[in-house]
């Protein structure tokens, strides 16, 4: 079977078909290969099925079974008319392994070679080659349902946790609104005994989950641990429609510490990426949206030295209406209705999802030109800066020195002769978070939320 072929499921991104669809791919590919087998041999060969020795299926519930046959071949002997079995050998390549047993011809060839796919069945290995070619197969059914790919983290992007040692002092009341909530099918505070944990979802997490499914196909990648990951994701989806299977955690990367998509069997122009941190995609930033953290709990804020009260300390938390997913599902819905405009023709599969997001990003700050002031070492080069490099990402352009062009000044310290500059010139003069709010929100940020506390002194 080839690589263009589709694949005969009207959806193979249904969670529910997920390990449907690779079965059927390889039932498939195993016969097309048999019946080519069969024809090459059709003058000389007898092909016999040999019941006891089959392709092992997967199968969603942890069990095996089995079918497909083994191919033989009966060749007439020179010297007689009797039949002597002869094994026909339609690997290599072996598609992949199922227990160290090839899924196609059933043969013990498991060299290692072969790619994990734990969270899919922890029996589960497949070749490189196979592996390109159920992307290839799956990606049509995508498209044909006008669908992309959103791979979402799970701690600090969705929801966040803490053990229940580390509840402070000013915390305990959630304790209590956790015990009182525990029957509420609707509750965003999970006591979860056996984990020891306590777990607050992201205001809109139900909703953004429900719209961003007719969208994109979704799978959970953490670097959590998989009991973890699976606990929680029974309440984000407990009907099972969003991930079932697809759920990534720590023991499934290639590399350690690090998340990437070659364990995804999903084409990766086609993948969109939500993550509060960038670092661990490091081969696939041109895919991550980049989500601003989730610190709902003291412990959270402790940990990335923050030294402010948390939103449970506040007794706050992020709104439904205009909190971070709510702003990042009207993005993804700019991203999806970018990538299947009409007006760029109907070749979906030469589409790059990554060109969709770096277009939109450099809309965000075009027409700004930018100086920075006082902000980078005297030592240092000043667009190797990461607040440079993402001004220049989000479309603006920057300069070293001030000209008539510059329409933002970007500073801590209004006494500098350059702040002097922007408030005698009529410029904008902010806060570097103005940038970064930018690079959260992806829309320009209005500039009076971003001042630079004005000093008398003049440099």
């Amino acid at each position: 079977m080839s690589l263009e072929a589709e694949s005969p499921l009207h959806s193979s991104s249904s969670s529910d078909d997920f390990v449907g669809f690779l079965n059927t791919e390889l039932e498939l590919a195993a016969s097309d290969s048999a019946n080519k087998d069969a024809e090459v041999n059709n003058d000389h060969t007898n092909v016999i099925e040999e019941p006891g020795n089959k392709r092992p299926k997967l199968d969603s519930e942890d069990t095996i079974e089995i079918e497909g046959p083994r191919i033989f071949s009966t060749v007439e002997e020179s010297t007689g008319s009797s039949l002597k079995p002869k094994y026909e050998d339609i690997c290599p390549p072996h598609p992949g392994f199922f227990k160290g047993l090839c899924m196609r011809c059933g043969k013990l060839e498991d060299d290692g070679s072969a790619l994990a796919f734990g969270y899919i069945h922890k029996d589960l290995k497949l070749d490189i080659r196979e592996i390109d070619r159920l992307r290839g197969a799956d990606l049509q059914s995508l498209l044909r349902e006008k669908k992309l790919v959103l791979i979402l983290d799970l701690d600090h992007t969705l929801l966040n946790s803490t053990v229940l040692t580390d509840v402070s002092v000013e915390e305990q009341y959630l304790l209590r609104e956790a015990e009182s909530l525990r029957n509420d099918p609707e509750r965003s505070l999970l006591k979860l005994d056996g984990l020891h944990i306590l777990t607050k979802l992201r205001p809109f997490v139900h909703s953004f989950l429900k719209e961003a499914s007719t969208m994109f196909d979704m799978y959970i990648y953490t670097m959590a641990e998989r009991s973890y990951a699976l606990e929680i994701v029974k309440h984000l989806d407990p009907m099972g429609v969003y991930f079932n299977c697809k759920v990534i955690s720590q023991a499934d990367s290639t590399q350690r510490y690090l998340k990437g998509l070659d364990v995804v069997l999903k084409e990766e122009s086609h993948v969109v990426i939500l993550d509060d941190t960038k670092i661990v995609w490091n081969k696939h930033s041109e895919n991550l949206i980049l989500m601003e953290k989730y610190h709902f709990f003291a412990s959270s804020c402790r940990i990335f030295g923050l030294g402010i009260k948390s939103l449970s300390e506040l007794r706050q938390d992020e709104r439904e209406s205009d909190g971070a997913l709510a702003n990042i599902l009207g993005v993804l819905k700019r991203v999806h209705q970018t990538f299947f405009d009409p007006d760029l023709g109907t070749d979906l599969l030469s589409r790059d999802v990554r060109q969709v997001l770096k277009t939109l990003r450099q809309e965000i700050l075009h027409g700004c030109v930018i100086v920075f002031s006082r902000l980078f070492s005297t030592t240092s080069l000043p667009e190797e800066e990461a607040i440079w490099k993402m001004a220049e990402q989000l479309g603006a352009i920057c300069l070293k020195e001030v000209d008539a062009s510059v329409t933002h000044i970007v500073s801590l310290d209004s006494g500098t002769q350059k702040s002097w500059w922007a408030l005698k010139n009529n410029k904008f003069l902010v806060h570097p978070r103005w940038i970064e709010a930018a690079n959260f929100m992806w829309r320009r940020q209005p500039e009076e939320n971003f001042p630079v506390c004005i000093s008398s002194d003049k440099p």
